[in-house]
């Protein structure tokens, strides 16, 4: 593991602004630049959603009464903002629910980053105010979303263990990327935008399961804009922030892992090499695999919540300390509850946004089901012996007859080894918009426009049909 402070410390800083700048359309393959478009697609569906979540509402109604209007929207409302307002709104609503992307860690590591949410808001909201293309968003878009996975690649482990949450981190610094790179900076500007939002980076795992938690990946895109308008205003910031003894790296992990970071970015790129999960369920991403099986397991047995006597799950010891709410009274505590999440596939076959709210989670036949469920960890010794990837899973469903329905189960639906369709994206955004009540010829005209992005002359075209007329 590389520490900062040697003598031949790597000019990290330079080499990322550099991708930053270099990077054209030509450079992204084709198959990138689909996945990329899919990703987009499902970031803008769950933000319907998430615009009338709890967090959402609240957030919302703070901006309304600052008075800061301006040329960017917020989706599924009438809202219009100054553009950092707006990709603050946004963020938080994409990653309201934890029903957006996730680049999972690999094996060995922890946890993971949720890419699109803060990239995505800062780039739309900056773009929607400048009327940039389809193609200057993607661009920026995958430029962003890139460094911020391979920032988090490069991180200590430490940064996640001492409590760091990457999407406030590393995202962070993927949002004043892709936003210096629609604003066509220079090498030198983009490193000082760095520098200027790495001074911001934060947010804390302990608040996973509240309404802080999404706010994590609005804030990094409002300080993704924040930092590029100071940046062309003439703010000034270290240039090698991420480097530096008392940089990023140092002081949110203690060292980095240069050569997870030093030509790796676009060699190949995060969407194609690990790949970046689109998820199936609105919840933490690390019980996905376990899900996946459960639900696998319920429709092939057809079995009925009458003949269950007891639910065993085993997962790793770092993903039942992420999933940390294992009696949840709450729809946010629900979301970080692998016993909540088996329940429900069980009593519904399913587990989507209409389970997701405080009745549900308290509905007695919920909470007498949550308690059959044995949730028990292995070792890392065992995870190693047996060539666990970093989500393995295994469930067993005991019935009361004796009978026994379980196995084994290494990525969940969503994952680059069992990805999501198009169409299966699309049907996603369409089950959002139904959920938010969105007029679904809106919705039918944005999945449209995003399919031909790079074609689309100017992105207000398809916020149009996300946001509502004003009041």
């Amino acid at each position: 593991m590389k520490t900062t402070g040697a003598a031949d410390v790597p000019p990290l800083t330079r080499h990322v602004a550099t991708f930053v700048v270099a990077t054209q359309d030509s450079d992204i393959p084709a198959e990138v630049g689909q996945l990329g478009k899919k990703a987009i697609l499902d970031a803008l569906g769950v933000a319907l959603p998430g615009a009338i979540s709890a967090p959402g509402r609240v957030l919302a109604g703070y901006l309304r009464d600052l008075g800061c209007t301006g040329p960017a929207g917020v989706l599924g409302t009438s809202l219009r903002l100054a553009p950092r307002f707006a990709a603050l709104a946004n963020g938080t609503a994409m990653h309201a629910d934890d029903y957006d992307d996730t680049l999972q860690a690999e094996t060995g590591r922890y946890q993971g980053v949720h890419p699109t949410a803060p990239v995505l808001s800062a780039v739309l909201a900056a773009g929607e105010a400048r009327g940039a293309s389809g193609r200057e968003l993607l661009l920026a878009y995958q430029v962003g979303v890139e460094v911020a996975c391979r920032l988090f690649d490069a991180t200590h482990v430490n940064h996640i263990l001492h409590g760091f949450h990457a999407t406030a981190t590393c995202g962070m610094l993927g949002a004043a990327a892709a936003v210096a790179r629609l604003y066509g900076m220079d090498a030198d500007g983009v490193a000082t935008t760095l520098g200027i939002a790495a001074s911001q980076a934060g947010g804390l795992q302990e608040n996973f399961g509240t309404s802080v938690k999404p706010f994590h990946a609005g804030r990094s895109a409002e300080v993704g804009i924040v930092a590029a308008d100071l940046q062309q205003r003439g703010f000034t910031a270290s240039p090698i922030i991420l480097e530096a003894r008392r940089g990023f790296f140092q002081a949110l992990g203690g060292g980095y892992d240069a050569a997870r970071l030093v030509d790796k970015l676009g060699r190949p790129w995060s969407f194609v090499d690990r790949g970046i999960w689109l998820k199936a369920f609105p919840t933490g991403s690390l019980g996905h695999p376990a899900m996946t099986k459960m639900q696998e397991l319920v429709l092939r047995h057809d079995i009925h919540p009458g003949d269950v006597a007891r639910i065993r799950v085993k997962t790793s010891q770092n993903i039942h300390h992420t999933l940390l709410h294992h009696q949840p009274k709450t729809e946010l505590q629900a979301k970080f509850s692998l016993e909540f999440c088996l329940a429900a596939l069980l009593l519904e076959r399913k587990c989507g946004l209409n389970q997701f709210h405080d009745e549900y989670v308290m509905r007695p036949d919920v909470q007498e089901t949550i308690a059959k469920v044995e949730y028990t960890t292995y070792t890392p010794d065992e995870a190693v012996r047996e060539q666990h990837t970093i989500v393995t899973s295994h469930v067993e469903i005991e019935l009361k007859d004796g009978r026994r329905h379980g196995g084994r189960i290494d990525a969940g639906k969503g994952n680059k080894a069992h990805p999501m369709s198009e169409d299966e994206v699309a049907d996603k955004f369409r089950e959002c918009a139904e959920f938010s009540r969105w007029p679904m010829d809106k919705a039918e005209r944005a999945i449209a426009l995003v399919r031909r992005l790079e074609d689309v002359a100017d992105i207000r075209d398809i916020t149009r049909e996300l946001t509502a007329a004003g009041d």
